[in-house]
C-alpha cells in the first residue's frame, strides 16, 4: 500500500496488529512452556499446531526451522506398495496423494523425527512446572484465566471476542489455545515467581525515559583492533567532515559502514553505559574517544539530538500501564528461566526417548519425571498437535515428487546426493585450500546451525533438489544470447549513478524540478539525504552501487544507459515508488576477454535456469495433483485423470521416505 493510499483506519489496524504480534512474543514466556497445561489434560484435549509457511525447496540448505515443504525422502531406493484401498473416513488415515495413503503411524513418526526432541523437553518442564504448583498447592481458575483475557483485549481497545478472532486470523491461535498454552502459564509462573517481579519507580522512570526522552543521533565507527582504532580516531578527530568516509572505509560493523556510520538513535538505559554517556555529551560534529564496549573499539561523532516526546496527561497513565507491564514481562521471562533452571536440577528426569538400550526396556514410554512416565503415544500426538499439519505438507509434496519419478523411471542415486552437497558447500564459500569444496566442514555447520542430524539434512534438503534437477535438468540448455547477456551483465560496463527513491508522483515532481534546478551532484546528494526513503542512498549522498545491464530492473537499466555524465533522468516508476537518476559515467568492463570466463559463465547460468526450473516443475506437479489432506479438511482435484493417478500409485510407495520439515 502507498502513502498516497493508505487510509488512517488502515494504519489504525496494521498498528494493532503489530501490536498483538508483540503481545503474543510476550506471554509466550519461554519456548519450554509454549503448550502448558496441567499433565492431566494432555491426553484427553486435543490441540491444533500452528502451521508454518511452507514453500517448495530447491536449494541444499535449509533457511529455517520450516525449512522447505517440498517432498523429503531418503537416499535410499523406494519400496513399492499397493494401492490405498482405506476408506477417507478413516481416523487413520491423514491424507490421499493421487491414490496414496499417509497413516496417523506415518505422521507420527515422522513428527517425532524432526520434532520429538524439542516436544519431550516442553512436556517434562510441563510436567515440572504443574508438579511445582501442586506442591505450593497453587491453582490457576478459570476466572483468573477470564480476567487475565479481558485485560489483554483491553489493553488493546478490543472486545474479547473481537481479539479472539485477531488472533486467530493473524497468528492462527485459537481462542481454546491462546487460554490453554499461552494465559494458564503466564498466570502459572507469575504466581510461582510473584517475589522476583516487582516492579520498582525507579525501573519505571528509566523505562519512560528510553521509550519517550530524548535520543541521540550519532555516526559510529566499530573496530577490533585497539591501535587501529586510535590511528582511525586521530583521522577522525582531525577531519570530523570525513567521518562518513573513515566509517565506510575502516568500520568493522557491516551496516554502519555501508550506512557511512549511521546507526539508530541511542536511548538511554538500554545498553553500555559509557556508550549511552558518550554519546548524549557529543555536540553536533564532535568526535567522541575511543570507547571499549563489548570487545569492540567504539568512535563516535554527533549529529545531534532528536527531543523528548511530547505526552499528554491523558495518556501518562495508559503509558505507565504498558511500561510496568513490559518490566514485569521481561523480569518474569528472567525468573521463569532460573525457575526452570531449578526445577530441572532438582527434578529426577529419565529421557527414554533418546535412548536406545532404555527404549527396549521400556518401549511405550518417552520419559520419567519425578517417577512419573510419559507415554511415547502421548509424545506422538503431542508432537502432530504442534507439528503435524506442516509435516503433513511435507510428506504430500515428496509423495508428489516420489510418484512423479516412479512414473518416469528416474532413481535419484547416491553419486547425485554427493554432488550436491559438494555443491552446495562450493556455493556457500565452504573451500579448501586446493580449492575442492570442503564437504566435512560444511556439513557439520549446516548440522550445527539447524540442530539436524546428517540424514535429517539429506531428507529434507538434499534429496527434493536432486530429484528436482532429475525431472527437469534435461530441458534446461544455454543459448548464445544467454552467454552473451550473462557476459555484459556480470562483466560488462556498468552506469555510476546517484539515485533518489520516493513514495509518491508529486513528490517525485518537486525533487525533480529542485535537481534540474541545481544540476550539479553535491545538490542532488543533499536532496537524497533529505527525500529519498532508500536507506543506501540517503545515507550515502544518493550513492548506489552501480547499475549493470540485464540485471533484473530493465526500466531501470533502460534510463540508466541513456545517460550521459552529468544528465538527470526522468522519473521512473517501479512499482509503487518513484526512481530519479544522475549520471556519473560509466565504469570500465571488468572483463574484456569473453572466452576466459566463459566455462565459468556457463556453468553459473546453467545453474541459475536449473533452479528456476526446478521450481516451476514443483509447482506444475504439486497443481497437477489429486490431494485429500484430512487434518487439514482441504481437497485439490488436480488435474490428471483418475487412471492416471491410479497407475502412478501402484508404482511408488511412501512407506520408507518419510518427510517433513527440517529444523533450524
Amino acid at each position: 500500500m502507498t502513502g498516497k493510499d493508505a487510509s488512517a483506519n488502515a494504519l489504525h489496524w496494521k498498528t494493532r496488529l503489530s501490536l498483538i504480534a508483540a503481545a503474543v512474543a510476550v506471554l509466550t514466556v519461554c519456548f519450554a512452556v509454549r503448550q502448558f497445561w496441567g499433565p492431566g489434560s494432555a491426553n484427553a484435549q486435543t490441540r491444533k499446531g500452528s502451521p508454518r509457511t511452507n514453500r517448495s525447496g530447491v536449494v541444499a540448505r535449509p533457511s529455517n526451522r520450516a525449512a522447505t515443504a517440498a517432498a523429503r525422502p531418503a537416499r535410499q531406493s523406494p519400496t513399492r506398495q499397493s494401492p490405498a484401498t482405506q476408506s477417507p473416513a478413516t481416523p487413520e488415515l491423514m491424507a490421499l496423494v493421487n491414490g496414496q495413503q499417509i497413516s496417523r503411524q506415518q505422521l507420527a513418526d515422522e513428527c517425532m523425527r524432526r520434532y520429538g526432541n524439542e516436544v519431550l523437553e516442553s512436556i517434562v518442564n510441563k510436567h515440572l512446572i504443574w508438579q511445582e504448583c501442586q506442591r505450593l498447592q497453587i491453582s490457576i481458575t478459570e476466572d483468573d484465566v477470564n480476567h487475565e483475557v479481558e485485560r489483554m483485549a483491553a489493553k488493546f481497545g478490543l472486545a474479547v471476542d473481537r481479539w479472539m478472532m485477531m488472533l486467530e486470523q493473524e497468528r492462527e491461535i485459537s481462542a481454546d489455545k491462546y487460554r490453554r498454552d499461552i494465559i494458564w502459564p503466564t498466570l502459572a509462573l507469575r504466581k510461582l515467581a510473584s517475589g522476583q517481579i516487582e516492579v520498582t519507580e525507579q525501573q519505571l522512570r528509566e523505562a519512560f525515559e528510553s521509550e519517550y526522552g530524548a535520543k541521540a543521533k550519532v555516526r559510529m565507527i566499530s573496530i577490533g583492533d585497539p591501535k587501529k582504532a586510535e590511528q582511525v580516531w586521530q583521522h577522525a578527530r582531525a577531519n570530523p567532515d570525513k567521518f562518513g568516509d573513515l566509517a565506510k572505509q575502516h568500520s568493522e560493523d557491516a551496516n554502519s559502514a555501508a550506512a557511512r556510520g549511521l546507526i539508530p538513535p541511542i536511548r538511554k538505559h538500554v545498553g553500555h553505559d559509557a556508550v549511552e554517556k558518550a554519546a548524549f555529551a557529543l555536540k553536533k560534529g564532535e568526535v567522541s574517544p575511543v570507547i571499549h564496549a563489548a570487545n569492540q573499539y567504539l568512535i563516535f561523532k554527533g549529529e545531534g539530538q532528536i527531543p523528548e516526546s511530547y505526552i499528554s496527561s491523558q495518556n501518562i497513565k495508559q503509558i505507565q500501564t504498558q511500561l510496568h507491564d513490559q518490566i514485569r514481562d521481561q523480569k518474569l521471562r528472567v525468573a521463569a528461566a532460573e525457575l526452570f533452571k531449578k526445577l530441572q536440577e532438582q527434578g529426577d528426569v529419565v529421557n527414554v526417548f533418546n535412548h536406545p538400550q532404555r527404549r527396549q526396556q521400556m518401549p511405550d514410554v518417552a520419559a520419567t519425571i519425578n517417577g512419573r512416565q510419559i507415554a511415547l503415544r502421548q509424545l506422538a500426538e503431542e508432537s502432530m498437535q504442534r507439528h503435524g499439519k506442516e509435516v503433513l505438507e511435507g510428506e504430500i509434496n515428496r509423495l508428489v515428487l516420489l510418484q512423479e519419478l516412479a512414473q518416469r523411471g528416474k532413481v535419484v542415486q547416491d553419486g547425485a546426493i554427493d554432488e550436491e552437497i559438494a555443491r552446495a558447500a562450493d556455493s556457500y564459500n565452504y573451500i579448501k585450500q586446493d580449492g575442492s569444496p570442503d564437504v566435512d566442514a560444511w556439513l557439520k555447520s549446516v548440522t550445527e546451525i539447524d540442530n539436524v542430524t546428517i540424514e535429517l539434512y539429506v531428507r529434507d534438503a538434499v534429496w527434493p533438489s536432486v530429484a528436482l534437477k532429475l525431472l527437469v535438468e534435461d530441458g534446461v540448455t544455454i543459448t548464445a544470447e544467454d552467454l552473451k547477456k550473462g557476459f555484459v551483465a556480470n562483466y560488462g560496463e556498468r552506469v555510476d549513478v546517484l539515485a533518489i527513491v520516493v513514495g509518491s508522483q508529486r513528490l517525485a515532481n518537486k525533487v525533480w524540478e529542485m535537481a534540474r534546478g541545481d544540476a550539479t551532484d553535491k545538490f542532488f546528494g543533499e536532496l537524497s539525504g533529505q527525500y529519498s526513503i532508500e536507506p543506501v542512498s540517503k545515507a550515502n549522498a544518493g550513492k548506489i552501487p552501480p547499475i549493470r545491464m540485464h540485471g533484473g530492473q530493465p526500466l531501470i537499466e533502460k534510463e540508466a544507459f541513456r545517460l550521459q555524465a552529468g544528465e538527470l533522468s526522468g522519473i521512473i516508476g517501479v512499482g509503487d515508488k518513484f526512481v530519479i537518476l544522475r549520471c556519473l559515467g560509466l565504469t570500465e568492463p571488468i572483463v574484456q576477454d569473453f572466452n576466459a570466463v566463459k566455462d565459468e559463465l556457463r556453468k553459473d547460468i546453467h545453474e541459475k535456469k536449473l533452479r528456476v526450473a526446478m521450481a516451476a516443475e514443483f509447482d506444475r506437479l504439486r497443481e497437477a495433483a489429486k490431494i485429500d489432506n484430512f487434518l487439514a479438511g482441504s481437497s485439490q482435484p488436480g488435474k490428471r485423470s483418475s487412471a492416471t493417478a491410479s497407475s502412478r500409485s501402484r508404482n511408488v510407495a511412501p512407506a520408507s521416505f518419510r518427510g517433513g520439515t527440517t529444523k533450524r
